[in-house]
């Protein structure tokens, strides 16, 4: 393989002048990211791709968002559906800085109880999680103490 078609692999997404590239994405998780962070709902520029070779994930998923940047709560909370996402900030075309989300220690009204029964899912009543395990996550409901695990979470 010539030096141009390289080149011409490397550019499948993109380059953004500002904002932040999310990567290392679970593909099967990229609109569950797109939902948390609430990308569907704003008016910047969003490019992403999925099903994207990956030698880590085998097929991985990634989102760039134009002229927005991140709080550090809000990327912890893809952490829970992309545990090994890595983000870069972007400032003029250049990476400046680049973040690893971290799981935090709770969650609250980002998934749902699997419990059936549960206050959280019959009132209108915050969910709210203690992180038990990260890999694989584990959430355990603060008002019906069920564990709800990693294939079990719904996020709001």
């Amino acid at each position: 393989m010539n030096e141009n078609s390289k080149k011409k692999l490397k550019l499948k997404v993109s380059a953004i002048k500002d904002g932040t590239v999310i990567d290392h994405i679970p593909a099967k998780n990229l609109f569950k990211v797109i939902s948390i962070l609430k990308l569907d709902k704003i008016e910047n520029q969003i490019t992403f791709g999925t099903n994207l070779d990956s030698k880590k994930l085998g097929a991985k998923a990634i989102i760039k968002v134009s002229d927005k940047f991140f709080e550090d709560d809000e990327i912890n909370k893809i952490a829970m559906i992309a545990p090994h996402a890595k983000l870069n900030i972007i400032k003029d075309y250049d990476v400046v800085e680049k973040k690893i989300v971290v799981i935090p220690d709770k969650i609250v009204g980002i998934a749902k109880c699997f419990n059936p029964k549960c206050i959280t899912n019959n009132e209108i009543v915050t969910t709210c999680f203690k992180v038990i395990s990260e890999a694989p996550i584990a959430l355990k409901c603060k008002y019906c103490e069920k564990i709800t695990a990693d294939d079990e979470i719904v996020v709001l």
